[in-house]
């Protein structure tokens, strides 16, 4: 495998350590409560689970279906974004269906990115963000991954210092894996930044509803002018609970979108078409189902802050997405967060994701998700109290350990 270009241009996987040694801890019978992977353990609403399995019984859906979106899934994605933003959308030119936003931002990638493209990726980010364009050819420079002067600062620099000049900024708000939320006046900011430079922004926005505050995070299609340059990719993984469902939406800048669908007419048929019919149902259906979601997140972040607190890791609080950006506790940076993570399994059957993982800029971090109820919080709580007072007594071993 290493022989081919570009699977040797991908670095060795992470988070596969310790996926390893999860899976070798539970083979031997151990109860790991898994706060590693960003996976939704929600049950989709039952009013789009019936959809499904009304539409699945009728034989024609059973054909191929169109690669970007059945027309009534688009519409429905364009009737979102102008209940939820104010943005309207014209679902034939600036709406496209995606397999879930990492596909789309993969394909986006092959889209727009010729040899030696240099894109601004946020560092720590999410891995698609980057590993999508290096895939594509494209060469990577790295940006603060939280909003602020030093973003802005990073930008600038890119700009005169990058050969050839950038060709899109990648942002991701509420962020992952740092949970960073953005406002209206950064977008202003950047949309202005990106239309004096005639640079694309692709912009992430799949937590859009995980939000624990009064005011929902924005669409940066909001800011005047943003549809000369921009995307947003959103998905259904987290909003609908309907993660294996691979369900998600490129919307935008209609240049960006078209070649989207160029690209994807050449690679699939579309989701199942039963699938895109119970999409647009969940689109189109209530919100209540929504806020519900929101709320056991909610719940379930004010659990991990409080019993992580109590068992001696103090973590702030997040104002959106479902995880938790975890500084390392003082007594155990030493060891970098991959081999604190295996700590983590073998020590206290508690299973989270590095944050070298998600770029060097994360090293220092781990990144915890509200993937389990509120019960098995407070369960991994007392496993990581054990597992530090038993560190603390054993402090001169542990440092060996990390040596």
């Amino acid at each position: 495998m290493d022989d081919f270009h570009k699977t040797r241009r991908l670095p060795p996987y992470v988070f596969e350590q310790v996926n390893r040694l999860k899976a070798k801890a539970r083979a031997a019978g151990a109860d790991i409560i898994d706060m590693g992977m960003g996976n939704p353990d929600l049950p989709t609403p039952q009013h789009i689970v019936d959809k499904l399995v009304e539409t699945v019984q009728n034989p024609r859906a059973h054909r191929y279906s169109a690669s970007k979106g059945i027309p009534g899934l688009r519409k429905a994605q364009a009737g979102y974004y102008e209940r939820r933003f104010g943005v309207k959308l014209n679902p034939d030119t600036q709406v496209v269906a995606t397999l879930g936003s990492k596909e789309g931002f993969a394909n986006m990638a092959q889209a727009i990115t010729a040899p030696g493209d240099v894109v601004l990726v946020p560092n720590p980010s999410y891995p698609i963000h980057a590993f999508g364009f290096l895939m594509a050819g494209g060469s990577l420079r790295s940006i603060p991954a939280t909003p602020g002067p030093e973003l802005f600062e990073a930008l600038e620099r890119a700009v005169v210092h990058s050969i050839p000049k950038p060709i899109a900024i990648i942002l991701c708000f509420p962020a992952n894996p740092t949970a960073s939320v953005a406002d209206l006046d950064f977008y202003r900011d950047v949309v202005a930044f990106a239309r004096k430079h005639e640079i694309y922004v692709l912009s992430d926005l799949a937590y859009s509803e995980i939000y624990f505050g009064d005011v929902p995070p924005p669409s940066i299609l909001q800011v005047e002018g943003a549809m000369d340059i921009a995307v947003e990719f959103t998905s259904l993984s987290k909003t609908f609970s309907m993660p294996g469902w691979r369900m998600g939406f490129a919307v935008g800048n209609e240049r960006l979108i078209a070649a989207l669908a160029r690209v994807k007419s050449y690679l699939d048929y579309g989701a199942f078409t039963p699938i895109q019919v119970a999409a647009a149902s969940a689109l189109n259906g209530s919100d209540d189902c929504i806020r519900e979601t929101r709320e056991i997140y909610k719940k379930r972040r004010d659990v991990l802050i409080d019993s992580f607190g109590r068992a001696g890791w103090d973590i702030p609080a997040p104002e959106a997405s479902m995880f938790a950006w975890a500084p390392i506790p003082d007594q155990f940076k030493h060891l970098g967060s991959l081999e604190f993570s295996k700590l983590l399994i073998e020590k206290a059957d508690v299973a989270v994701a590095p944050g070298i993982g998600f770029g060097e800029h994360g090293e220092g971090f781990v990144r915890i998700g509200l993937v389990e109820n509120e019960q098995r919080i407070r369960q991994a709580a007392r496993g990581i109290r054990k597992f530090f007072e038993d560190a603390g007594s054993n402090s001169e071993e542990l440092s060996k350990s990390g040596a």
